[in-house]
C-alpha cells in the first residue's frame, strides 16, 4: 500500500496539472471530506489532514541504547514561575496584541537568564534546544541555561548534537574540561570552533595558541583567516613569533590580518618598522606650525611582507594607498612622543606637501589613515580627538564623518558613547545616526533612549514615514531603555491610531512594557 504522504509530495513537487491527486483509499479515511473541485486547494487540505493523521497515530519508536544513569543534578535554581511563563511564550514567538516579534527578543532574554545564574525548567528544554538548532546565535546561551539535562537529552538526540559540540563560557581553570574542548576542536562546525578558540583565548591565551598551532597546517586558507582574527582575544607579544611567521602565509588575506593583528601591538617588531617608515613619510615643520608629508615613492619587498599590497584595491593612487597603510599601522605613540603634541594639538596643525608646503593634499589622507590607527590600537584619547567634542544643535553644523564614526565611538567608554550619541541626534536627528546608535551598549542609557524617543517625535511631526528610520525603529523595540515606554505610550496616544505613526508608536511601546515585564520577572 503506497505511503499517502509520500504521494501528496511527489504530488506537490510535480503539479497537479501534471500529477493527479491521489485516489481516495483505506490508507485516507478522512479524503471524503474534502472537496476536489480545485485539486490545489484539495491538495493542501489532504496534506493538513494526513499532518494531524500521522501525529496523532506516532508510536513510541524503540529505545536504541538504555537510559543509563540519569542526568547530572543543576544546583543552579530555577526560573521564578513568571519568567518560565514568558520562555514558553518566547519560543513560541507569538507576541499577541500590538507588538513585535517577540521572538527577536528571545536573546536578550537568554542572555540575562543565564547572567542571573538560573537554570530552564525541565519541562522547556527541549523546545529550549530546538531555537538554538534553528538559530546558532542563540547556542552559547541556552546550552549553558539547558545544563546538564540539556548535554543528557543531547546524547539522545541527533537533532541536538550541536550541544556536544557548543562552547559554552569554560572555567577559569586551564585543564577544565579538556576533552570537551579537543572534542569541539577538532570535530565541531566551523563557527564552533572559532567561538570555542576566542573562548579559550579570553581565559588562557597561551592554550589558545597552543591549540591553532597544532592544526594551523592543515587548515584551509579561509578557515586560518577567521582563526587568526580570533588571536585577537588576549593578544600579546607572546603571539609575535607565530603571527611574523604567518606574514609568510601564501594567503595574502591571511598576511594582511596577521599584520594588522602585530601593527597593534607597539612593542612588535613591524610596528617598529612601521614606526621608521612613518617617521620618513611625516615631519613636523621646522617652525612647529604644520606637518610636511613626504609619502613613499614604492611599495618594496620588506613593505609588502609587513601586509601593504603594492596595488590600491579601492582604486585610490599608489602613493596615497601606501602612505594610508604606512600610517595606519604605525603605533600612535610615535606622534605624541615624536612631537610632545597632544592629538588634539597634532590634529589642528594644517598639513602640506614636503615639496610644495601650501598644498593640503595629504591633509584628509593623514587624518583617515589616523582614525584607522585609533581604531586598531583601540586608542580612546586619539578616538576622542578625531571624533570632536560632542555635536551642538544649531544651523550650519554638518556631522563629523572622521574615519568611521561608529567605528571611533566603539574605542570609547559606554558611557561616553552614549552621551555623544545622544548629542549626535539631538543636533542631527536620526538620519545618520543608526551605526552609531549600533556602536552604542545595550539597553541604551535613560538620556540616550530619551534624545531616540524625541527625534521620532519630530520626525512623525515633520512627515516622515516611519519606514524611513525602519532601522532605527527596529533596534528600539530591543535597545530602548524600558524606562522609555511612558514617553513612547505618550506619542502613541496623541497620535491618530490608524496612521502608521500611531500604529508605530503602540507596537514600540507595547514592546517596551513587554521587554520591561520580562526583565522584572528574571530579577525576582
Amino acid at each position: 500500500m503506497p505511503d499517502p504522504w509520500e504521494s501528496l509530495q511527489t504530488t506537490a513537487l510535480l503539479g497537479t496539472d501534471r500529477r493527479p491527486l491521489p485516489a481516495p483509499g483505506p490508507a485516507a479515511p478522512y479524503d471524503g471530506a474534502v472537496d476536489r473541485t480545485d485539486p490545489a486547494a484539495a491538495l493542501l487540505e489532504l496534506a493538513a489532514l494526513e499532518t494531524v493523521r500521522r501525529r496523532a497515530g506516532a508510536l513510541p519508536v524503540p529505545a536504541t541504547a538504555p537510559a543509563g544513569r540519569p542526568a547530572a543534578e543543576d544546583p543552579r535554581p530555577e526560573l521564578p514561575a513568571a519568567a518560565a511563563r514568558r520562555l514558553s511564550l518566547l519560543l513560541s514567538a507569538r507576541g499577541g496584541g500590538v507588538l513585535a516579534n517577540v521572538g527577536e527578543l528571545l536573546p536578550q532574554w537568554l542572555t540575562t537568564a543565564r547572567e542571573r545564574g538560573y537554570r530552564a525548567p525541565a519541562a522547556s528544554v527541549p523546545a529550549l534546544l530546538d531555537a538554538a538548532r534553528a538559530r546558532s546565535e542563540l547556542r552559547p546561551d541556552a546550552v549553558a541555561l539547558a545544563g546538564p539535562l540539556g548535554r543528557w537529552l543531547a546524547e539522545r538526540n541527533a537533532d541536538w548534537r550541536f550541544v556536544q559540540r557548543a562552547a559554552t563560557e569554560p572555567p577559569p581553570a586551564a585543564d577544565a574540561a579538556p576533552a570537551e574542548g579537543h572534542q569541539v576542536w577538532h570535530e565541531g562546525l566551523f563557527a564552533e570552533r572559532v567561538t570555542h578558540l576566542a573562548l579559550l583565548r579570553r581565559h588562557d591565551p597561551a592554550a589558545g595558541l597552543a591549540l591553532l598551532h597544532g592544526t594551523w597546517s592543515t587548515e584551509r586558507a579561509e578557515d586560518r583567516l577567521l582563526f587568526l582574527d580570533a588571536l585577537q582575544q588576549g593578544l600579546s607579544l607572546a603571539d609575535e613569533p607565530f603571527l611574523e611567521a604567518a606574514l609568510g602565509d601564501r594567503s595574502k588575506n591571511v598576511r594582511a590580518t596577521a599584520a594588522e593583528l602585530l601593527s597593534t601591538l607597539p612593542g612588535s617588531a613591524l610596528a617598529a618598522r612601521m614606526a621608521e617608515r612613518a617617521r620618513a613619510a611625516v615631519r613636523l615643520s621646522d617652525h612647529g606650525t604644520h606637518l610636511l608629508v613626504t609619502p613613499p615613492t614604492a611599495c618594496d619587498p620588506a613593505m609588502q611582507r609587513d601586509g601593504i599590497p603594492p596595488k590600491s584595491p579601492t582604486g585610490r593612487g599608489e602613493r596615497a594607498w601606501w602612505f594610508g597603510e604606512v600610517i595606519a599601522a604605525a603605533p600612535l605613540s610615535l606622534w605624541t612622543g615624536h612631537t610632545g603634541l597632544t592629538p588634539e594639538r597634532l590634529l589642528a596643525l594644517r598639513v602640506g606637501d614636503a615639496i610644495d608646503e601650501t598644498s593640503s593634499t595629504w591633509a584628509d589622507d593623514l587624518r583617515e589613515a589616523w582614525a584607522r590607527a585609533a581604531v586598531r590600537q583601540q586608542d580612546a584619547a586619539w578616538a576622542r580627538a578625531l571624533l570632536g567634542p560632542a555635536p551642538v544643535p544649531g544651523p550650519g553644523r554638518p556631522a563629523r564623518t572622521t574615519g568611521a564614526p561608529a567605528k571611533l565611538l566603539a574605542v570609547l567608554p559606554p558611557a561616553e558613547r552614549a552621551a555623544w550619541t545622544a548629542a549626535f541626534i539631538e543636533a542631527h536627528g536620526l538620519g545618520d545616526a543608526f551605526q552609531l546608535l549600533g556602536a552604542c551598549a545595550t539597553p541604551w542609557t535613560p538620556p540616550l533612549s530619551t534624545a531616540v524617543v524625541e527625534a521620532l517625535a519630530r520626525a512623525a511631526a515633520s512627515g516622515a514615514y516611519p519606514w524611513s528610520h525602519s532601522g532605527v525603529l527596529g533596534m528600539t523595540e530591543r535597545a530602548l531603555s524600558p524606562e522609555s515606554a511612558a514617553a513612547v505610550e505618550a506619542l502613541a496616544a496623541g497620535a491618530a491610531p490608524a496612521t502608521a505613526w500611531g500604529e508605530t508608536f503602540a507596537r514600540l511601546a507595547g514592546t517596551l512594557r513587554f521587554r520591561e515585564a520580562m526583565l522584572a520577572e528574571l530579577a525576582a
